[in-house]
């Protein structure tokens, strides 16, 4: 797993998916993630575009992209077009990209929409947020 560059570095976390990609903002220092976005996966230009936009909006040091697998952990197809999505990023945008299982992230999204009452459009940032928020917790306090 690759680290930020800092101790208060700015991260973006995705939740790939075919129809839509949730977006996160998070900060390594507070530790603390947010639902930001959802953007539309219409296609290879038009996705690449609102992403372009967010990073030059939120100036990340690193992206962290949620990796889907089958409940044992084995990967599917979303696995594959998740990796590629996160390869993309880093090719285009020369900033470093860390993966996290996300194998319940949108399960928990759910259940935290249901508690919190947020609108289902919210439902692929949420996961985005679990995803980075899961990244955060994970750092360790020697890190930098």
């Amino acid at each position: 797993m690759m680290k930020p560059v800092g101790r208060e570095a700015t991260l973006l976390a995705f939740d790939y998916g075919e129809k839509r990609i949730g977006v996160a903002v998070g900060n390594a220092l507070t530790r603390q993630a947010r639902a930001l976005t959802v953007v539309p996966n219409r296609n290879q230009v038009f996705r690449f575009e609102a992403v372009s936009k967010l990073i030059g909006e939120w100036k990340p040091d690193a992206l962290v992209v949620g990796l889907p697998t089958h409940p044992d952990g084995t990967p599917h197809q979303m696995t594959q077009l998740a990796k590629r999505f996160g390869n993309q990023l880093n090719g285009r945008f020369n900033l470093p990209v860390d993966w996290v299982d996300e194998r319940y992230s949108s399960v928990v999204a759910d259940l935290d929409m249901r508690e919190s009452g947020m609108g289902v459009a919210m439902r692929d940032a949420e996961a985005a947020r679990i995803i980075l928020q899961q990244y955060l917790d994970g750092l360790s306090d020697d890190w930098h």
